[in-house]
């Protein structure tokens, strides 16, 4: 019976949000284009906590919605796991901006060496493109860290980390900036060598600022997918925040701090998607 005055309450604020969007609806067709898109999407994100809050107080009453709860949504295990899971995302965004400035740089030297005119060096751009996506980036990862320690060369957990993503993502990037590069028109290069320009001079005045343009969402959308497979790395012990939340989970014997490292990605890659959606918008618009 306890759970009968929240769901009225949750009932109650259901009917308001429902008075409150046949008022909107009416009132949206006087805003702008993006006003009214704002205002939908604002909307939108009210109902879905209210149908959660509603079905929540419905169903809290059942033995499994209960069990439920107190494993992957316990708050008392929450209140004294978040401050040590959240340090764990800081040194997920370290690893992943440190890994895409290098991944940029090398992506970019691939792409060049792939459209090269001497076929050895395009050979051999091709031959690592086509390997490194071919392999398993937890296999690269194992390989790197334990391979080179071997060899002597002992890497800490960050920086081995940032070598297997900046050794994979390279490759995803190499063929990003190659079709951006082939995407612009030849006579660019043309008319940039008549003015006296050499191939490198032209290649770096002319192609690559159009061509970096035209990469932009694609390269965004390659830092998102980078950012979560940064959890991958926790396999040979870097405490970043899907490492944190499993330990948590251990000494817990709880899902909680594993659902809240998950969340904590949600937290970085859904705005990430905004602007990444926003910047695809603009770009097409400017097209």
């Amino acid at each position: 019976m306890k759970s009968v005055p929240a769901v009225l309450l949750w009932s109650w604020l259901a009917l308001v949000a429902a008075l409150v969007v046949v008022i909107c609806v009416l009132s949206v067709r006087m805003l702008r284009t993006r006003q009214r898109r704002a205002v939908l999407m604002a909307l939108g994100n009210g109902l879905l906590v209210l149908a959660a809050g509603v079905l929540i107080s419905v169903l809290k009453e059942t033995t499994a919605i209960n069990k439920f709860l107190n494993e992957f949504l316990n708050w008392d295990i929450f209140v004294k796991t978040w401050r040590y899971v959240i340090k764990g995302l800081v040194v997920t965004i370290e690893l992943a901006v440190v890994a895409e400035v290098f991944i940029l740089i090398l992506g970019l030297i691939v792409a060049l060496i792939r459209i090269s005119r001497i076929q050895v060096f395009r050979i051999t751009a091709a031959v690592y493109i086509d390997v490194i996506r071919g392999m398993p980036l937890i296999l690269q990862i194992f390989v790197i860290y334990f391979g080179l320690g071997y060899l002597g060369l002992n890497l800490s957990r960050f920086m081995a980390g940032v070598l297997a993503l900046t050794i994979c993502y390279a490759a995803y990037e190499a063929e990003i900036f190659r079709a951006g590069i082939e995407s612009i028109h030849k006579g660019q290069m043309e008319a940039a060598r008549s003015l006296g320009m050499g191939y490198f001079k032209a290649m770096r005045y002319v192609v690559l600022p159009q061509a970096v343009r035209n990469v932009i969402p694609p390269l965004s959308n390659e830092f998102i997918a980078l950012l979560k497979d940064t959890a991958l790395v926790a396999l040979i012990g870097l405490a970043e925040v899907f490492f944190r939340g499993k330990e948590m989970m251990g000494r817990y014997a709880n899902i909680t701090p594993l659902v809240f490292a998950g969340i904590c990605y949600l937290i970085v890659t859904i705005p990430l998607m905004r602007l990444v959606q926003r910047m695809t918008n603009r770009l097409t618009i400017g097209d």
